[in-house]
């Protein structure tokens, strides 16, 4: 149960919770309707064979965009029509971002999660169009903004009547076109009593470092998602492409369906691994001899 008695459900067949864990992936935009499908039946396929609850999530528009002359998407009412193809044919919940409050309320009548980006995350108007779509909001945390400023994001989004609130995490500027992640945000944000989401691969962007494009770290991608999860989130978000390298967007940080399953698998099995840790605990008086003229500190 989440802030304001919040069950988490998010669609008849996926309810927010430790167990199963849930995964909200696709594409960063949709390129095609071919990708999409594709994208959607490969990782159902690979949720439902790790046990693990799936959102399916694209952009029909990247309003966002580095250079003016990059490709946005197919528009809000073919991206739409796609997107309820999806949730019908495969069953599954959709998620995608709005910019203007007019397309949150078309979005909310077809998707069951309306996501608001990073960078407008703290827009009123926009907060309150999604929240009086009914469904549940995902607000994306500003890579300009503290976990306890997405949090009175949220509380905005409830005082507008609606507890179905999602924060999520993406990471935080950290001097011109890098990002960091600090795990603090998601015990801060879990504290709080919303629902917490990782954005594996936004997290691993380097925002505008690509000569008219972002560039990123992939390599990383696998690696912050496990630490995410070992943290404790509610759901894990990443973007799925089949052929990553040629993206029209998010080329350098979106992964392929081998890597997907990768870190998956990983995530599952983070219970099991903990057995194999080794702690090491060093006492005051431990601590007290080793420093000692003469001592030699173990190994």
């Amino acid at each position: 149960m989440f802030k304001h008695n919040w069950p988490g459900d998010i669609h008849p067949k996926v309810k927010l919770s430790e167990k199963p864990f849930t995964v909200i992936a696709g594409p960063c935009m949709f390129e095609s309707r071919e990708l999409g499908f594709e994208v959607a039946e490969r990782l159902k396929s690979l949720c439902n064979s790790l046990g693990f609850q799936y959102v399916f999530k694209s952009s029909y528009d990247k309003a966002n965009r580095t250079s003016g002359n990059t490709a946005r998407g197919p528009g809000l009412e073919k991206g739409l029509q796609w997107l309820a193809e999806i949730r019908s044919q495969f069953n599954v919940p959709v998620l995608t971002d709005v910019h203007t409050p007019s397309q949150a309320r078309e979005a909310g009548s077809v998707v069951d999660v309306v996501q608001v980006p990073a960078f407008l995350c703290d827009q009123v108007d926009l907060l309150q169009a999604c929240a009086e779509t009914g469904k549940a909001v995902q607000i994306k945390k500003g890579q300009h903004t503290s976990p306890e400023q997405l949090i009175a994001c949220a509380d905005t989004v409830a005082a507008f009547g609606n507890s179905k609130v999602l924060l999520c995490e993406r990471g935080t500027s950290f001097g011109y076109n890098n990002l960091v992640v600090d795990y603090r945000n998601l015990v801060l944000m879990r504290r709080s009593g919303y629902a917490t989401v990782f954005d594996g691969t936004h997290a691993a962007q380097l925002p505008g470092a690509g000569s008219g494009q972002s560039s990123g770290l992939r390599d990383m991608v696998p690696s912050l998602c496990a630490a995410a999860a070992a943290v404790g989130i509610d759901a894990l978000f990443m973007e799925v492409h089949s052929n990553p390298q040629n993206a029209l967007s998010d080329a350098s940080t979106q992964v392929n369906f081998q890597t997907a399953a990768e870190i998956l698998t990983r995530i599952k099995g983070l219970a099991g691994e903990a057995s194999a840790f080794t702690l090491i605990l060093v006492t005051p008086e431990l601590e007290s001899d080793c420093n000692s003229p003469g001592s030699v500190r173990p190994s």
